[in-house]
């Protein structure tokens, strides 16, 4: 006798990408991919990163071999490809893997997965960013979601912001059984995004006038809002192809 196949189901990553960008289709945005390889001009020179630009230390990057090309530190190339092709006013999110040479710990993995998104319209603010975010976490985790814009910088916006959530893994408080929480490592908080006003360089580099146009920028940390919608203590567990795991999401 022949078992039946057992019905499969979506990878939880997959699933979230899926959400994610259908809660942005509603939302008035389109989706477009770009090349996991990329060249220098699209992922560092047209964001704001020269060669000598510190920034670049914060991206340890996959060279190819003799080749003057990278695996993409971020799914930003796809909005500078995006702007090349398109003219404004713009609405894109681009989900896709990204890679970068970097110690793993339970947040972080030398390859994941990222959403960049990008608006470009006229009279943009910051205020327009914090909406479409407030609502991209009540659509994937209700009306109740807590969460914060806190400054940072990032070359290619200005001003920057990191989007933390709440820590599910300590609820709030950084401390699990007397010791500080490794998932948010003591802050009560997990940053799920990297958001900010897209910088007038970045405009420059692909012919908009920043005179104006304006926009917001932002990119997903996919792993990050799994982590969080699934309570996953940590990100490996996603890539260790244990089904035990994979079925209960």
């Amino acid at each position: 006798m022949i078992e039946e196949a057992k019905k499969g189901h979506l990878h939880p990553l997959t699933q979230v990408i899926w959400e994610v960008c259908e809660a942005f289709r509603g939302m008035g945005f389109e989706v477009a991919e770009g090349p996991e390889v990329e060249d220098e001009f699209h992922n560092f020179d047209a964001l704001n990163v020269p060669a000598d630009h510190p920034a670049r230390d914060m991206q340890d990057t996959f060279w190819l071999k003799d080749i003057p090309l990278i695996l993409r530190t971020q799914t930003s190339a796809v909005q500078v490809r995006f702007m090349e092709e398109n003219k404004p006013p713009l609405r894109v999110v681009s989900p896709g893997k990204t890679f970068r040479s970097e110690a793993t710990d339970a947040r972080h993995e030398a390859q994941f997965h990222q959403i960049e998104g990008l608006l470009v319209d006229k009279n943009v603010s910051v205020a327009h960013m914090k909406g479409y975010i407030e609502e991209l976490f009540k659509k994937l985790f209700g009306p109740d979601v807590t969460s914060r814009l806190r400054p940072s910088f990032f070359p290619f916006v200005e001003p920057g912001f990191e989007v933390d959530m709440k820590c599910f893994n300590c609820e709030n408080t950084g401390m699990i059984d007397g010791k500080q929480c490794s998932i948010c490592s003591g802050t009560g908080w997990v940053e799920v995004f990297a958001s900010g006003m897209v910088h007038p360089n970045v405009f420059r580099s692909v012919g908009i006038d920043p005179e104006i146009w304006s926009g917001f920028a932002f990119a997903v940390g996919v792993e990050r809002m799994a982590m969080m919608k699934y309570g996953v203590e940590n990100i490996r567990k996603f890539f260790d192809g244990d089904l035990r795991l994979i079925n209960q999401l």
